[in-house]
């Protein structure tokens, strides 16, 4: 390499350097919203730049203090300069000399919101207050419950999976998660969804019985300060396929098809034995009627309400001639009829079978 590509060379890192070092400013990168269950603790996610070069820890001082009054810290070095409020409950999590920030506050009260801002303080170079990037908390006065994702049933004989996870913002002291039953293999985990939140996990497999159907799978999540809370799932297991699935529902439709046969064939034979008393009893009132009705005719000649007999209905009255009529059951063409029947009249009492007969002339005119 020539002396001109030296001097390039050289001129280049030089630009870079100075680029670097001048493009570097006081700033903090924090979370601006977190929640915090009380009780419980939280932990802000914070980092921070400066100008110049980097320097160890033992050569910073951060603090932590509420936004509008620098004085009013949460967090010190010296204990004795923290708030009554907050002292014994706040600690510098992040590594200062890697820029780190993070804050925890345990035991969160509801009064813990802040806002809350990061300073740092550099002995012989400068002391910054990142007054505009700070942590406002929301406050959560009890804990939800956790997620259980599973199938809806399961087979018999086949793994029943369930997996609880639960979202929290403490991640020095993550929430617990335990199982109801201690037969199955668990696998806990923990991951970061963003910054921020985490959540924790756990994984429960065993192979699923007959006897654990209608049984209640539970998983409590315990978060630290011992608030707890649960979520619950009842277990619904298929048998395994055998002979006796086959056998089983078609006995039990062969049988619901027989009783039903059976029944049917009495109902029908009972209204068969009751449509034929009916018409036998049809039949003889019929006959019956008949009877009645010969009966009586082989009778009219003898009681003498014959046609060609009226001597027992007729009463003659010497010389005045009365005539024959029929009060109960007029004819339809006259009322009353006079008859040339010498001595003879006709008694009210005349028998009503010989209604229609009375337009005929009876006696002739002999």
């Amino acid at each position: 390499m020539n002396v001109q590509a030296r001097l390039v060379f050289c001129w280049l890192y030089l630009q870079v350097s100075f680029v670097s070092v001048l493009s570097d400013t006081w700033n903090a990168k924090v979370v601006p919203n977190i929640d915090a269950l009380v009780k419980s603790c939280v932990v802000v996610p914070c980092t921070y730049n400066y100008p110049g070069t980097s320097l160890p820890s033992s050569r910073k001082r951060a603090i932590w203090h509420k936004k509008g009054n620098r004085e009013e810290y949460i967090y010190h070095e010296d204990s004795i300069s923290v708030a009554d409020n907050f002292k014994g409950r706040t600690k510098l999590l992040g590594n200062l000399g890697q820029k780190n920030c993070t804050l925890e506050i345990d035991e969160v009260r509801d009064h813990d919101n802040g806002p809350f801002c990061f300073r740092i303080e550099i002995p012989d170079l400068d002391k910054f207050s990142f007054v505009e990037q700070c942590v406002t908390i929301s406050m959560i006065s009890s804990p939800k419950e956790p997620v259980l994702e599973h199938k809806n049933y399961f087979k018999e004989g086949s793994h029943a999976v369930f997996k609880c996870y639960v979202k929290h913002t403490c991640p020095s002291h993550p929430p617990s998660l335990t199982w109801s039953r201690s037969d199955g293999e668990v696998l806990p985990s923990i991951k970061l969804l963003y910054e921020g939140t985490w959540q924790v996990e756990s994984v429960l497999s065993f192979i699923a019985k007959e006897q654990d159907h209608n049984t209640e799978v539970t998983c409590k999540a315990v978060f630290h300060g011992n608030m707890e809370t649960e979520a619950k799932f009842v277990m619904f297991v298929k048998g395994k396929q055998n002979i006796y699935h086959i056998i089983i529902p078609v006995a039990t439709v062969l049988g619901i098809i027989i009783l039903l046969g059976v029944v049917g064939f009495f109902v029908i034979k009972k209204y068969k034995r009751q449509i034929q008393e009916l018409q036998s009893r049809n039949e003889n009132g019929l006959w019956s009627r008949i009877s009645r009705v010969s009966r009586r005719t082989t009778r009219r000649p003898e009681t003498g309400r014959g046609v060609f007999n009226k001597s027992n209905n007729c009463a003659k009255t010497g010389s005045e001639i009365t005539g024959f009529s029929k009060p109960r059951c007029p004819s339809p063409k006259s009322g009353q009829k006079t008859y040339n029947r010498p001595e003879t009249t006709c008694s009210v009492d005349y028998d009503d079978d010989y209604t229609n007969l009375a337009d005929v002339n009876i006696y002739g005119n002999v």
